[in-house]
């Protein structure tokens, strides 16, 4: 005998099994998956927020003393990103190149594109680290070169500038007696490569063949793994490409990507469940351990050659230079390293990365990614621009990349995925109450209607219509029974039994809701 346990069971492993091969079916990377589109072009907006940091003493630096700076910002730009080239390979696998534009937001920004702001000079200090161990002879014909060109440890130059790139001779004369000391070729900015360019190759499990692996990168530029770092851990690529991940999640899931610009796989922890305009989330952050330097925790070894905790050498992979990247103002790192800087005030709530991913679809509704650039600088025997300079880790810039779903994909997910699965939630309890009132009316106007019996002919009348009730079609017609055909019983019998199919109709439809409407509505 089956008890209502067991058959709530198999109700709910049923729900739970039609649910899944639904949403596997919408979120895989297929032309025919509801969500391809949205992958393909994410109808997410995202903003690019700039903050300099400006140095108030250049000239004080110089002579020894402590760095001074003052945050600049933000200067804001709208991101637009695209895919081409998308190519299905047979093993699973699809390949494409993001591109990716900035355009400038003045309405958004606390300043303008032509403010001038006043930085280390990257090129010339970058240099300078470069020459330490080479001969002072060497280093004495660098120090003419830079006087020759008027080349100073630090600069003022504009917004625009600094980001998109700027003309220096002391580029051209690199190139001439040092070509392979720095990639570029013509302008110097900080995000000249960024911009109207691709982030590179990457190839991408689809998840038609093998689910577990959707979204998860196969390759990227090629390459299974890089060779920037000193491990074979460090040198891994793990994760997805950092826009979508696997559905399902739980607070046990963590957040993995491979990202470009740092050069290495990042890896996320869960951190609270939430809600985003009303829309249930998982709220993911940075570990302390993301730039924990080796001694601090030992799989980061591979990064090294380190400085204080908290900060990832990126040299390796920045035509070595003496790049860091850290939290903003030092946030989560060595107390000594915002010590070394007046200025700098590092805080969690503003300092801190997270994203909120929905966790049936992995779909995220709403990030925030902040990192910061910062270049180690010191004086160098034999190269006179660089004075008395302390050593000291003195950060360039920090930035914020942000998106969250708004507007009509905002409206549609909450409608699909909050408000109608609320609303069906209550209407299949209405339903089935009805379906069984309409049901118990006949029953019991037929079992007021009999004469009174003995009590064994009761009980054979009310077993006779408890049967009845369990076969609807020898009810309705009174085959084999000598009950009286009344039409309005028979209506009430047949809208009850009606009401009854629509509420479990309600019940698979719910099922659907989730992944079918929301995310095809969505494109």
């Amino acid at each position: 005998m089956v008890t209502p346990v067991a058959q709530r069971r198999e109700f709910a492993s049923c729900h739970r099994s039609v649910h899944v091969k639904t949403v596997k079916m919408n979120v895989r990377i297929d032309p025919s998956s509801l969500s391809f589109n949205m992958w393909k072009e994410i109808p997410v907006p995202f903003y690019l927020s700039i903050y300099f940091f400006d140095i108030v003493n250049p000239d004080a630096i110089l002579l020894g003393e402590k760095p001074q700076v003052q945050e600049r910002g933000p200067y804001v730009y709208r991101e637009f990103r695209h895919k081409s080239n998308i190519t299905f390979n047979d093993n699973d696998t699809v390949s494409f190149l993001e591109y990716r534009s900035f355009q400038f937001q003045p309405d958004k920004s606390h300043g303008l594109e032509s403010d001038y702001i006043v930085m280390p000079n990257i090129l010339v200090l970058a240099a300078a680290m470069m020459m330490e161990n080479k001969p002072m002879s060497l280093k004495l014909i660098m120090t003419l070169a830079f006087s020759t060109l008027g080349e100073r440890a630090f600069m003022n130059r504009t917004v625009g500038e600094i980001m998109w790139g700027y003309e220096d001779p002391l580029i051209h004369l690199i190139n001439k007696y040092l070509p392979n000391m720095f990639p570029f070729k013509g302008k110097f900015g900080l995000f000249a490569e960024l911009n109207n360019s691709d982030s590179g190759l990457f190839t991408v499990f689809t998840g038609v063949k093998d689910f577990s692996r959707i979204h998860l990168v196969d390759k990227w530029n090629g390459l299974s793994k890089v060779n920037f770092w000193h491990s074979d851990q460090c040198n891994m690529i793990n994760g997805t490409s950092g826009q979508m991940w696997a559905p399902f999640m739980t607070p046990e899931t963590s957040l993995e990507f491979y990202s470009p610009e740092a050069c290495r796989s990042m890896t996320l922890i869960y951190k609270e469940s939430g809600t985003f305009e009303g829309i249930p989330t998982y709220r993911f952050v940075a570990p302390s351990t993301l730039f924990a330097n080796g001694s601090v925790y030992p799989p980061n070894q591979g990064f090294c050659p380190c400085l204080d905790s908290g900060i990832q050498n990126i040299s390796t992979c920045r035509f070595n230079a003496p790049l860091f990247l850290s939290h903003p103002h030092f946030y989560n790192a060595d107390p000594m390293l915002a010590e070394a800087v007046l200025g700098l005030h590092p805080n969690q709530e503003e300092h801190s990365l997270f994203l909120d991913v929905h966790p049936v679809t992995g779909i995220p509704m709403n990030c925030s990614v902040k990192l910061q650039l910062s270049l180690y600088i010191k004086a160098i025997k034999g190269i006179g621009q660089t004075a008395k300079i302390q050593p000291v880790v003195l950060p360039l810039v920090w930035f914020e990349e942000s998106g969250a779903m708004e507007g009509e994909p905002l409206q549609t997910f909450y409608t699909q995925l909050v408000l109608m699965p609320s609303v069906l939630h209550y209407a299949q309890y209405v339903l089935l109450a009805l379906g069984c009132v309409l049901l118990l009316i006949p029953i019991i106007h037929q079992i007021r209607s009999q004469p009174r019996c003995s009590g064994g002919q009761t009980l054979s009348r009310v077993a006779r219509l408890a049967d009845r009730a369990c076969f609807p079609k020898a009810f309705l017609s009174g085959e084999g029974h000598p009950l009286p055909r009344s039409p309005d019983l028979q209506v009430l019998t047949a809208v009850g039994l009606t009401t009854l199919l629509f509420a479990f109709r309600t019940l698979k439809k719910r099922v659907n809701l989730l992944s079918l409407a929301a995310v095809s509505t969505i494109n």
